[in-house]
């Protein structure tokens, strides 16, 4: 399914992304700073060209240390110049001298120590570096206007297209997956929370899709976010909360169908039982699925925007080149923002998803079983600037 850009009436810039590892860079944001006492050693690591997975591999090694005794907050891209906080259970400083820098691992520097180890999320979002060289020379008039749009709309926030895999149909796997508990089984629990993953991300898109040019509206009915918190609640009046949508204060959602989440009603309800219809099912088989797959108790929601906080920064046009600067909110996705800005002119596909907070091997499931705010994840605005 080809997702329609927001921006769509304006011209794509084209151009050409990540020519270089330098031309995609990202600086993870800490939740918080090591306290200086605790057994687990914190350490700040710059690398390009190698991705976390790696890194722990290569520390793991090198240190004589469990792979199981080494935390990371993300997962960060191969491709690109990263850095991210690591922490390393039982190691002194001293140790680290084993590791030596090369073209790969730029830098480490001790951060010092803290009581528990690094697990998945535990940052606040990312900031990314973004160049697209080899844009049309229209690209300084074009990227003000989709900017503008965009900050004053906020981001569509689709699920990138890897995440249905090169054919395009992962989701129809995760289909067959939730109502067959034997081929499930089967499956190593990464790639069947992956497939199943990609069912729920299918329906959200399509519903984003439906709702993109009322994408800052809410309506009764809608569950909407409160982005300071991720809390939901049912919008009675519409009118009422549509000034704090403007705002960006909260955010209508989509669902990511599970065993504990809430439907919409009303037209956002319509909206979300019509989607799933068409692929034969309804909400109440859904349902029934997720409760018999105990892998799938995901129930949550997502938002179909980003608020001017996750596009924040700079884009400019020097030569050709255009520099784009962006700080995203964990579990949000620099790639949202790009996708416009590339057009299908030279880049029909997409760069991969991986952004703040990626955690691909699990269900979208914020704390409490709490609906999400719409159409989320990656996003796919990307800065498109432009272009149908």
């Amino acid at each position: 399914m080809n997702m329609p850009f927001l921006t769509a009436a304006l011209p794509g810039i084209g151009g050409q992304m990540r020519t270089l590892p330098e031309d995609f860079q990202v600086v993870e944001r800490p939740l918080y700073l090591p306290c200086g006492e605790g057994e687990h050693l914190y350490v700040k690591i710059r690398k390009r060209l190698l991705s976390t997975p790696d890194l722990i591999l290569r520390m793991s090694s090198v240190l004589e240390l469990k792979a199981q005794a080494i935390g990371v907050a993300g997962l960060k891209d191969a491709r690109a110049v990263t850095t991210q906080m690591v922490s390393l259970l039982d190691v002194t400083p001293e140790r680290l001298d084993r590791l030596k820098l090369d073209e790969q691992l730029l830098s480490v520097e001790v951060l010092g120590r803290h009581r528990n180890r690094l697990r998945p999320g535990h940052h606040a979002g990312n900031h990314f570096r973004l160049v697209i060289r080899d844009v049309a020379t229209h690209a300084r008039e074009t990227v003000p206007l989709v900017t503008d749009m965009l900050v004053q709309r906020g981001v569509p926030n689709y699920f990138g297209p890897q995440r249905q895999g090169r054919s395009g149909q992962n989701y129809q796997i995760g289909a067959e997956l939730l109502v067959d508990p034997a081929r499930r089984n089967r499956l190593g629990r990464s790639k069947r929370m992956w497939y199943l993953n990609a069912y729920q991300s299918h329906f959200f898109n399509d519903m984003l899709a439906r709702r993109l040019y009322r994408l800052d509206r809410v309506l009764v009915g809608d569950w909407a976010m409160k982005m300071e918190n991720g809390a939901c609640f049912l919008v009675e009046d519409a009118v009422k909360e549509q000034p704090r949508a403007d705002r960006f204060e909260i955010s209508p959602t989509g669902i990511l169908f599970g065993s504990r989440v809430s439907w919409a009603v009303g037209e956002p309800g319509e909206i979300e039982r019509a989607v799933v219809a068409e692929s034969g099912a309804t909400p109440e088989s859904l349902t029934e699925a997720a409760k018999a797959c105990p892998l799938a108790s995901f129930s949550t929601r997502e938002s179909p925007q980003r608020g001017p906080g996750r596009l924040t920064g700079s884009a400019a046009r020097t030569d050709l080149v255009l520099l784009i600067r962006r700080t995203v909110r964990p579990r949000g996705y620099a790639s949202g923002v790009c996708s416009p800005a590339v057009s299908p002119g030279k880049r029909r596909a997409l760069a991969r998803r991986g952004w703040a907070g990626e955690r691909g091997e699990h269900f979208e499931q914020p704390a409490g079983g709490l609906p999400q705010s719409f159409p989320r994840r990656t996003g796919s605005e990307w800065l498109h600037m432009g272009g149908s």
